[in-house]
Parts: C-alpha cells; structure tokens; sequence
C-alpha cells in the first residue's frame, strides 16, 4: 500500500497545503517516513489524515469559483466500526461548505471495502449540497465495494459512476463531464 500515492498530476494547479481555506493549510509532508497505516500496512506520506484510523484522502483540486473538489480517498470506509463519514463530513465537508463548495468528485478507486452503519451524515450532506444546486458523485469505486455501498441505500445520496479516464483530462474538465453526466440523468 505505500506505492499507492495520491494522484500528483495536478499539484501545479492546487495543493492543500498552500490553501488558506483548506483544513490542510500549512501541513507538512515527508517523502521518507512512513508512518500512517490502514491495518498494519503502511500507507504513502502524502495522503491526509482527517481522523479516521482506516481511511485517508487527498485534495486534488478545490474550484472555489466553479464551488468544487475533488477528492481522492484511500483504505477502509467503515461506518459501522469508526463512523467515518460523521468524521468526514464534521471535520472536512462541513468546512468546505462553509467556503461555498457544493459539487464534490469522490475518487474511490482506492476504498477497499465499505460498512455501514445509518444514512443521517449522508442525508444530511446531500441536502446540504442540493439546497445549493450541488451535489455529490463517487467514481470508480470498486465492485464488492459498490455492492455494500448500494446494499446500504447510499447511492441515494451519492451518485455512483464508473469514469475511469480521469487521470487523463484536467480538472475542470472532469468537472464539466460529470456535471453534464448527472444533469442528464436527473432530466430523465
């Protein structure tokens, strides 16, 4: 799992760290010590800690003009056990609405495996983001991972889809694509 680095392409256009509106701002990286782990396997310096033991993310972009980020995620999202999207949203997505974004990309390529636990963080992050005219896409997530995420109902509120060249267009044009994607399927 330390091979698996977040996605670095676009850190000419945005980097967490260098934004003041970011819960990331001023965070320092090693490119050396290996020190975070999802279950006893070390993970990559760069992912960000948000305060789940299972599960990381990264920051690939953030539009606050265009009100979106992307967002790579790392590990085990367990809701069950660790309550991680109470953490996410609390800690992360409650931060980032509060400095207007309100269309997220969840990269989940990288999720492992999902348990849930009750739908409130994620009724309550939908109605957030659609109140505004937003709303909320994971793509890529892998199949049993997507089995227990449909499974739980959560597809609901966060749209699933399968878009796998991302890593080859910039940021705003996934952003474009996407949206294109999801106002045609609400049109339906």
């Amino acid at each position: 799992m330390q091979n698996i680095a977040p996605y670095d392409n676009w850190r000419y256009l945005y980097t967490s760290e260098d934004d003041e509106r970011s819960p990331f701002f001023e965070r320092e990286y090693s490119e050396f010590v290996f020190s975070k782990t999802v279950y006893n396997f070390y993970i990559h310096p760069q992912w960000d800690e948000f305060g789940s033991s299972t599960l990381y993310i990264k920051f690939l972009m953030i539009d606050y003009s265009s009100r979106y980020a992307i967002i790579e995620m790392l590990g085990e999202w367990n809701d069950a056990i660790e309550n991680d999207i109470m953490t996410l949203k609390r800690d992360v997505i409650d931060l980032l609405l509060r400095e207007g974004i309100t269309k997220y990309i969840l990269i989940a390529e990288n999720v492992l495996n999902f348990h849930s636990s009750d739908d409130s963080y994620y009724e309550e992050w939908f109605e957030d983001v659609t109140d505004e005219g937003g709303w909320i896409i994971c793509i890529n997530m892998p199949e049993q991972t997507q089995y227990d995420f449909k499974k739980a109902r959560l597809n609901h509120y966060i749209e699933l889809i399968n878009f796998p060249q991302w890593r080859t267009l910039k940021p705003d044009i996934i952003f474009t694509q996407l949206d294109n994607i999801l106002m045609k399927r609400l049109d339906i």
